[in-house]
């Protein structure tokens, strides 16, 4: 279906590609949405064509253009909008332009696809709720309710983010994009698959379960006041850890409840056979362990009920048995006062002789490492030849680094994005960065056709905040997608501009990586400058899951 087969008046500028979905009526009219490239700048995008144009289309213009002032990944981004106009003959309207707003083309998953499936983890469903409602927020704070909240328009990015399709939709309120995202927050706890009955129950964890009821609630002091209020609950830590195995509790519970009965149920004897007999644990001397632990079941006695046919292990690793007082096992027959005390008395030389005997290995190690040493002292003042410094453990040979000490507390930390153009780089996520879970992360922007920020500017970072000056020796930065490449800038007074934040150290990230600092800086603000991305399904991002700060040692 060609979109200059049904519209005319569109810019060459937009070539259509494909129709996206269905037509939505609307009060005013009929939208329609399709997938285009813009031929200027080569790019697919979203041109959405209202029908008729003219002051019809011109509250849903207005609209547009006021999220066109938005810069937030949770909503689609409105790059261009025209009223279009309606041409006329004599006092007769004749269709011949159209009213159109162009936004970002996004790339991902429908939500409605995923949820077709099941339900969603509860980590996405946080995540993916509070970041669509970090968005929507943003829209109500300069007075644009949002609209089209539901599980087709959400797309789930490959690159873990959240993005609304048609922003903004025909029409809206904020009262209605409250209710629209405690249903989308229900649909993410029950799923959508086809064919269950209607409605599903609502299950889940309890504050979510909670949320979501609130959302959609119409009684005075019941009902949620803002969508900034369910992000700001979303955003806050669960009490308690989502279980990571693939069963339930009751699951778990059930399987230790049946363990115990298998243990508690009473064993029935053959009355035939003798009842087995426990495995003996000798002990071995620590001449025969020669220092190592020696698994117990190697070990024959050559004597008494356990014994076996004399070919058992020997000391030497050759034909010669084990000494009989080597073996401290069960005797054979009943154990007499005798035999206990005998047991005994070697027990306690063991437990006293093996202490001596550690204490006269460290005097005869100490003894000879001291004469080594001054031998060796010695030597060097007899002879001219220059002595060799023995790099330190991690450092590069050659160079020293500062011995890393405990963590420092970061006390707060905010974006660094001097040569950005004002659009976010997920700020609200910095948190994540210093939460002790690696497993939360923050991630710049997807950056397309270079790993050094589509070629758009030198970096983004995050500074954090140590409360106070600070000696340090040094960073641990841990990502899930190894391979971007950060410098680590430091600053005794928080500064506007690159250059206020002298260059530490740098590195290649991987897993985890501990960046010691050639010598310790002192230092309140450190600048973690990310300089180089990592390709992924959708583009060039960089991630971040945790990060800590060194005090030099």
């Amino acid at each position: 279906m060609s979109m200059t087969s049904t519209v005319t008046g569109l810019p060459e500028r937009y070539r259509p590609l494909d129709q996206v979905g269905p037509d939505e009526q609307t009060e005013t009219g009929v939208i329609q949405t399709w997938r285009a490239k813009d031929r200027i700048l080569n790019r697919d995008v979203a041109v959405r064509v209202h029908t008729p144009a003219g002051p019809a289309a011109h509250a849903w213009i207005t609209r547009a253009l006021t999220a066109g002032g938005l810069a937030t990944p949770a909503l689609a981004m409105v790059y261009d909008a025209s009223e279009g106009s309606v041409a006329t003959e004599g006092d007769t309207a004749v269709p011949g332009g159209a009213a159109y707003v162009v936004n970002e083309w996004i790339d991902g998953e429908a939500l409605s696809d995923r949820l077709a499936q099941g339900p969603l983890p509860e980590r996405e469903v946080r995540t993916v709720l509070r970041r669509l409602a970090d968005g929507v927020a943003e829209a109500h704070r300069v007075g644009l309710a949002v609209g089209g909240l539901t599980p087709e328009n959400v797309v789930l990015r490959p690159n873990g983010l959240v993005g609304l399709r048609g922003v903004p939709a025909a029409s809206g309120t904020i009262d209605g994009d409250v209710a629209a995202l405690g249903g989308l927050l229900e649909v993410c706890l029950t799923g959508l698959r086809p064919g269950e009955a209607e409605p599903r129950p609502l299950t889940g964890p309890s504050d979510l379960v909670a949320l979501a009821r609130r959302a959609r609630s119409t009684e005075p002091g019941h009902a949620l006041s803002s969508v900034a209020a369910m992000a700001a609950i979303l955003a806050e830590r669960p009490r308690s850890r989502p279980s990571t195995g693939s069963s339930s509790r009751a699951d778990r519970n059930e399987s230790h409840r049946a363990d115990r009965q298998r243990a508690e149920a009473p064993v029935r004897l053959d009355p035939d056979t003798m009842p087995p007999v426990p495995p003996a644990r000798p002990a071995v001397s620590p001449a025969v362990r020669g220092g190592d632990t020696v698994n117990a079941a190697t070990v024959v006695p050559v004597g008494g009920a356990y014994a076996g046919n004399g070919s058992g292990p020997s000391v030497d690793g050759g034909s010669s048995p084990l000494p009989d007082d080597l073996y401290t096992g069960p005797p054979t027959g009943s154990t007499s006062l005798d035999d206990d005390q005998d047991g005994a008395g070697r027990h306690k030389l063991l437990v006293i002789g093996l202490p001596l005997l550690a204490l006269l290995v460290v005097v005869a190690l100490a003894w000879w490492v001291g004469t080594s040493l001054l031998s060796v002292a010695g030597s060097v003042d007899d002879d001219s030849t220059p002595s060799i410094t023995v790099p330190t453990a991690g450092a590069p040979t050659g160079e020293g680094a500062a011995p890393a000490g405990p963590d420092v507390a970061v006390q707060g930390a905010e974006i660094f994005d001097p040569e950005g153009d004002g659009e976010p780089e997920n700020d609200g996520d910095v948190q994540f960065t210093f939460d002790g879970d690696p497993a939360t992360t923050w991630s710049t922007l997807n950056y397309r056709g270079s790993p050094a920020f589509g070629n758009l500017k030198p970096g983004v970072g995050i500074v954090y905040d140590l409360g106070s000056s600070q000696q340090l020796g040094g960073v641990t930065v841990a990502t899930p997608t190894p391979g971007a490449t950060v410098e680590i800038r430091t600053a005794e007074t928080a500064a506007g501009s690159l250059e206020g934040f002298q260059v530490a150290s740098s590195a290649t990230l991987e897993d985890t990586t501990e960046v010691a600092f050639q010598e310790p800086v002192q230092a309140r603000y450190v600048l973690l400058w990310v300089t180089g991305l990592v390709e992924g399904g959708d583009g060039f991002a960089a991630q971040i899951g945790e990060f800590t700060a060194q005090a030099a040692g």
